[in-house]
């Protein structure tokens, strides 16, 4: 005779398989993660012990008698949501990547230009001992920085409220231990409203990115560029007023400044040195784009600034004050639409908007006073989405 295991078992059997299937799949990617770390230790032609023991010079940890600032209080080795003027390790590591030794040595121990003079002023670290700061930096450009760990908060928060959600279900229909009914019911209520608020909030999420302020291969500043040096956005940024896009500068255009202005008051000439090699190579410098739209939404910088005679800061925040550029606003359509409903129109001497004879009209009749971009048609869904 075979013996059945009974309904509730089972179910309390399958509800124990897909709690431990969770637990193991987030081991596994931790593992992963810890086993990528191990290799990335690996360069050919040096030992472990050799890349370890630079680390632990560019790091400050040796030697143990160090007077000085350590390699990577200047030159970090993760991203910042602040501007730091120095070269990242990473920038370092690529620069002088393809260099011997001599060079390397010559570029610290006999730094040319004012800023960097200055910051290793008193820097001492012996010949063999500096060697192995090359050899840690050499095979840091070969695997890079270690990447920053996902977090799973949100995920294992999630999964706990379906395990609570999954019980109380179970108690309701199968268990019915607990006397008081209404305590499995305020758990499953409270479990399913966190979870669909969850999803709600990530779900408005999808496609936005406020405050998104990604690390750039140059470390160019606009509030030195606009708000000190005074430079007006439309001389970088030419194509804003006809085009759809504002435009990147070419390195060409940097240099009609920096043909002569070769070191920054902050960062020195390694930065500037990035774009005259772009120039000199031929190569141009792979900006990161920031404000993203949907590719179903239509936008065009000539409507907004060369027609409507837009500012620039209307979308893009106080940039003068930005020394790292982030998005200031979601760009969401609730956000566009709001602006057309608030967003008075200039008629007078715009020749762009001529043919709207029967509101220039209105307004000399005066039986208008102002004119909304809603007015003209902006809130059409055809003019963004077609």
């Amino acid at each position: 005779m075979r013996y059945r295991l009974p309904k509730k078992s089972k179910l309390a059997g399958w509800f124990l398989f897909i709690i431990v299937s969770v637990f193991i799949f987030l081991f596994q990617v931790q593992f992963n993660q810890a086993l990528a770390s191990d290799e990335s230790v690996v360069s050919s032609g040096h030992s472990k012990d050799d890349i370890k023991r630079g680390e632990r010079f560019f790091k400050g940890l040796l030697p143990f008698e160090r007077a000085g600032e350590s390699c990577v209080s200047c030159h970090t080795l993760t991203q910042s949501d602040t501007l730091n003027w120095n070269p990242s390790a990473m920038d370092i590591a690529l620069k002088y990547a393809g260099n011997d030794f001599a060079g390397f040595q010559a570029a610290v121990m006999q730094p040319s230009g004012v800023k960097m003079t200055a910051s290793h002023a008193g820097f001492n670290l012996g010949e063999e001992d500096l060697k192995t700061v090359k050899v840690y930096l050499d095979n840091l450009a070969q695997t890079g920085t270690n990447p920053t760990k996902p977090s799973f908060n949100n995920l294992i928060l999630f999964l706990f409220l379906g395990v609570l959600l999954t019980w109380a279900l179970i108690e309701l229909i199968f268990i019915r231990k607990i006397k008081w009914k209404i305590v499995p019911v305020i758990i499953f209520l409270g479990a399913f409203g966190w979870q669909a608020k969850m999803i709600a909030t990530d779900a408005i999420k999808l496609g936005r990115q406020q405050n998104y302020a990604p690390d750039q291969p140059l470390k160019f500043s606009h509030k030195v560029h606009v708000g000190d040096n005074g430079i007006d956005c439309k001389y970088c940024h030419t194509t804003v007023e006809q085009g759809k896009s504002a435009g990147i500068p070419a390195s060409n255009l940097c240099m009609n400044c920096h043909v002569i202005v070769r070191e920054g008051t902050n960062s020195g000439k390694f930065e500037i040195a990035k774009v005259v090699n772009a120039v000199d190579s031929g190569k141009p410098i792979e900006w990161v784009r920031i404000h993203n739209l949907p590719e179903h939404v239509f936008f065009s910088h000539a409507v907004h600034v060369g027609s409507g005679k837009i500012d620039c800061a209307t979308c893009h925040g106080p940039v003068e004050t930005m020394d790292i550029v982030k998005q200031q606003n979601d760009l969401s359509m609730g956000w566009c639409i709001s602006c057309h409903r608030e967003t008075q129109v200039n008629f007078k001497e715009n020749a762009y908007y001529e043919h709207y004879t029967k509101l220039h009209e209105e307004l000399k009749a005066g039986k208008i006073d102002t004119i909304t971009a809603e007015k003209i048609g902006a809130n059409d869904c055809m003019k963004c989405h077609y």
